[in-house]
């Protein structure tokens, strides 16, 4: 097993470090010493011997006041006032001109998507006459057949609210989930309202063979029928009054 690197041991780097502040303290303490020597006039140690005459004695030191008070005055001098950093006005905080963004756009989109808001108040939850949980719905598209069934769950997300519709295709049971909002749905009719409130939001348990209604095909076409017929009537009736109208004129 390889021995590790003394250069990687926490403290291998110890005794270098200290060794080398020794020198320098010392070489501090030397230095220090020399110049209060020759600041006091006292010959160095190496010069004991010789007599203080024969060495040259350096006048003391005299201050320059010119430098000093031009020193003093460049400090004392005040300073120029500094021009003002021109910067740019912040922008309005996004939290007072739009609190709410999300809440915004889709309201922006509901007005294009569904200007009227008859969509919005069918499967609102204050409107007591809306599409609720249960209903029998008929959906038409813009490209393809309309589809029946029972609602079974209403998922209402702003734009993005559906519904899920089973019903039967061919004896065999379909669910089906349709965006309101989407351009390709036509219109959405509720066909026949359930007798009683459903107790859930979600009525899973008609997957089941013992709650599955079934085909709704018979309901769909008596209320095509009843609406056919209201139609018709309020022509027939017109033309009706217009014949008694041509008889009277004859007369």
């Amino acid at each position: 097993m390889a021995t590790p690197h003394p250069s990687m041991r926490l403290l291998a780097r110890l005794k270098p470090l200290l060794r080398h502040t020794r020198t320098c303290r010392q070489q501090q303490r030397s230095l220090s010493s020399v110049s209060e020597d020759i600041w006091s006039h006292k010959p160095a140690p190496g010069y004991a011997s010789l007599s203080t005459s024969t060495l040259p004695v350096s006048p003391p030191p005299t201050p320059n006041l010119a430098l000093w008070t031009t020193l003093m005055r460049a400090i004392s001098k005040p300073r120029k006032p500094s021009k003002p950093i021109l910067t740019p006005e912040p922008l309005p905080s996004i939290t007072k001109t739009c609190p709410d963004p999300i809440a915004a756009i889709t309201a922006s989109q509901l007005a294009l998507l569904d200007p009227s808001g008859a969509r919005t108040r069918l499967f609102a939850k204050t409107n007591q006459e809306g599409a609720r949980v249960g209903d029998v719905l008929l959906v038409r598209l813009r490209n393809g057949d309309p589809f029946a069934g029972v609602c079974i769950n209403i998922r209402r997300r702003g734009v993005d609210t559906a519904i899920l519709l089973r019903g039967q295709l061919t004896r065999v049971g379909v669910e089906m989930w349709y965006k309101v909002y989407s351009p390709n749905v036509e219109g959405i009719e509720v066909v026949q309202r359930s007798r009683k409130r459903a107790r859930r939001a979600r009525l899973y348990y008609m997957r089941k063979p013992k709650h599955d209604r079934g085909s709704v095909e018979n309901v769909v076409r008596q209320y095509m029928k009843t609406r056919a017929a209201l139609g018709a009537g309020t022509g027939k009736r017109k033309d009706g009054d217009s014949k008694k109208l041509g008889k009277g004129k004859k007369k």
